[in-house]
């Protein structure tokens, strides 16, 4: 069945919106003294995030960019290029000149969106250089406790599934969303069936989950937290273990059952191939710095992600996982955006 209706809590910050306020003035750029000719970097950066301004992306994207702005002594600025599931973006990005002064903050979108959209634009594993990793973005089930009152974890969501006549609904923010290929994995797992109602978007699901007319779904944390803060929507499991920083007290999947399950996403910088190493490693450098600070570390928290460095070739080996995992599960399921 289809639709197509098209970190912490003590936190002072109201996630997207608040980091989204607080980053605006980050895309005319800051203003710091730029060092000597000659030397990388001698003029602005621009960093393209090839999703709409608000998201996780966009938000890692700014906190980054204010604080290699001040290390590196030059203004970095954000270039919003969304479109098609992040794939437009990065599809342009990867012909920018490989000089260091134009970057991108990648995210898991548009991993798949090739995959997804069948345009062939790009291949993650091999058409850009990645920098290091930034942050990662937990998912959790959730579901609506008027809805599904007796539904308190996983095992009791799948006992219910396995009786439920018609099958249980659920949504995600989209087909071949992560959430979407998670829940579809779990399943197979789980040796049980719910049916997929797609949104567009997160913010529609989800309006949609506290309204009662879905009753489950598989969310990023940034969009629901607030709401299960707010006692209008439970989590039942988180899909990952450092995904409790966000939620304490909510077993992962891999806890109740499925060991080895981990479905966080997450998101990177990357460069133009042929961007000298010697800048690549000193954006590497910075970015190990810049994320260790325990104030960006609570910025990201408040956005519903988590802070993580990984270097270049770990990132690497990461996309290359991820993209022979999710797009195996995509194909096997037929699951398309067209």
């Amino acid at each position: 069945m289809q639709r197509n209706p098209s970190r912490t809590p003590a936190s002072t910050f109201t996630r997207r919106s608040a980091l989204l306020a607080c980053g605006a003035a980050l895309a005319g750029g800051l203003m710091v003294p730029a060092q000597a000719a000659g030397a990388w970097p001698d003029k602005l950066i621009k960093l393209v995030v090839a999703f709409p301004p608000g998201g996780p992306t966009d938000t890692a994207a700014r906190l980054v960019a204010q604080s290699l702005s001040e290390r590196l002594g030059q203004n970095v600025i954000i270039e919003n290029r969304a479109g098609a599931s992040g794939s437009i973006g990065t599809a342009s990005f990867i012909k920018s000149p490989a000089d260091g002064y134009t970057l991108s903050m990648f995210g898991m979108p548009a991993l798949l969106a090739p995959v997804l959209f069948k345009n062939n634009l790009y291949d993650v594993r091999k058409d850009f250089l990645p920098v290091a990793t930034v942050y990662d973005l937990p998912m959790a089930i959730i579901v609506n406790p008027r809805v599904l009152p007796d539904v308190k974890d996983l095992p009791s969501l799948i006992a219910y599934a396995k009786k439920a006549q018609p099958s249980l609904n659920y949504t995600s923010s989209g087909t071949g969303s992560f959430g979407h290929l998670s829940m579809e994995q779990l399943k197979d797992l789980g040796g049980f069936d719910m049916q997929h109602v797609a949104y567009r978007g997160s913010a529609p699901a989800v309006t949609d989950l506290i309204g009662g007319q879905i009753p489950v779904m598989f969310a990023d944390v940034v969009a629901a937290l607030p709401h299960i803060q707010a006692g209008k929507l439970r989590a039942i499991a988180v899909s990952s273990n450092q995904a409790k920083l966000l939620l304490p007290g909510v077993k992962s999947v891999a806890e109740q059952g499925f060991p080895g399950f981990d479905a966080d996403t997450w998101g990177g910088l990357v460069a133009p191939l042929g961007t000298p190493q010697a800048v690549v490693d000193r954006l590497n450098k910075e970015l190990k710095v810049v994320l260790a600070d325990p104030a960006l570390q609570h910025k990201m928290q408040a956005a519903g992600a988590i802070a993580r460095y990984q270097d270049g070739a770990t990132m690497k080996a990461r996309l290359a996982h991820d993209f022979a995992r999710w797009s195996k599960i995509a194909n096997d399921k037929g699951i398309s955006a067209q």
